[in-house]
């Protein structure tokens, strides 16, 4: 294991297996590079060897789990007379913002990652605005009395 990862195979960017995809998560690289890695190999080095290793990868890794994604977590919601809920019951998960410096490097080119965070910032200010406008509201007042009968 290298800083707590698991190499798992990821069939959802796969090409075949998701053997490439996995390796090239596991080690932080893009994914076209680790498949060229692997065709080069087979045709210029060791293609038989290549070939029975990525078809054992293929049935010795373990799909990755789905829980284990880089989903976007969902926001929390406001709704009309029930006030702010969260339908993770308080478990946001954050998604890290990974910029390469390398082409061949995973992760966002910086402009995308700018734009990126800039559209988290806008989302939250904008969930913040809907918050405070419920909380300076004659709704809100109205159920906090009501719960404290």
């Amino acid at each position: 294991m290298r800083n707590g990862k698991q190499l798992y195979r990821n069939p959802e960017k796969a090409k075949i297996a998701g053997v490439c995809s996995g390796v090239a998560e596991y080690f932080g690289l893009e994914t076209w590079l680790v498949r060229i890695l692997v065709v080069t190999g087979f045709f210029l080095l060791a293609g038989p060897f290549i070939f029975v290793a990525y078809i054992a990868a293929w049935f010795i890794l373990d799909k990755k789990p789905k829980h284990l994604d880089n989903a976007q977590p969902t926001p929390q919601a406001f709704s009309r007379g029930k006030g702010w809920t969260n339908p993770n019951r308080g478990q946001v998960k954050e998604t890290k913002v990974e910029v390469k410096t390398k082409v061949w490097q995973a992760g966002e080119p910086p402009k995308q990652a700018f734009h990126d965070i800039r559209n988290r910032f806008e989302k939250t200010e904008n969930r913040l605005r809907k918050m405070e406008t419920y909380v300076t509201s004659k709704e809100y007042q109205l159920n906090k009395e009501i719960s404290r009968l």
